[in-house]
């Protein structure tokens, strides 16, 4: 079973998400939060660095920041008197294994449609071959 800070449960028979914090998500939905979590995949950058490179306003960039490491997307380290901010790997780890769950089931599903297919195309040769 995984089990983190950011609420992720996944059961281990089949491994479907009993619940999920929502707030990864919602940090993620806004357009300029998830460009800033983009200019991070690069690696660390000043709040001035991501406003400039996301093309807002210092507070602007300042409170998504504030709002992606509420939810744990991001973390800030100070080096004199600049804060560096950096993506946390975890919950987007969290994120994967969730979305690899949900590609399993969905994998299931579409064996199991191409199964009954194979199944009524062969009953339809068969049914073809006897008239």
């Amino acid at each position: 079973m995984v089990y983190s800070s950011h609420n992720l449960m996944l059961k281990t028979k089949s491994e479907m998400i009993e619940r999920m914090d929502i707030t990864v998500f919602a940090a993620l939905a806004e357009p300029n939060r998830l460009r800033i979590v983009e200019l991070l995949r690069d690696g660390p950058l000043t709040v001035g660095d991501i406003a400039d490179q996301a093309r807002l306003r210092q507070p602007q960039a300042s409170k998504h920041l504030r709002t992606l490491n509420e939810a744990g997307l991001v973390e800030a380290q100070a080096e004199a008197n600049r804060r560096f901010y950096k993506l946390r790997p975890e919950p987007f780890q969290e994120m994967e294994a969730w979305l690899e769950s949900c590609l399993r089931v969905w994998n299931e599903r579409f064996d199991r449609l191409d199964d009954y297919l194979k199944e009524l195309q062969s009953k339809n040769e068969t049914d073809d071959s006897e008239e």
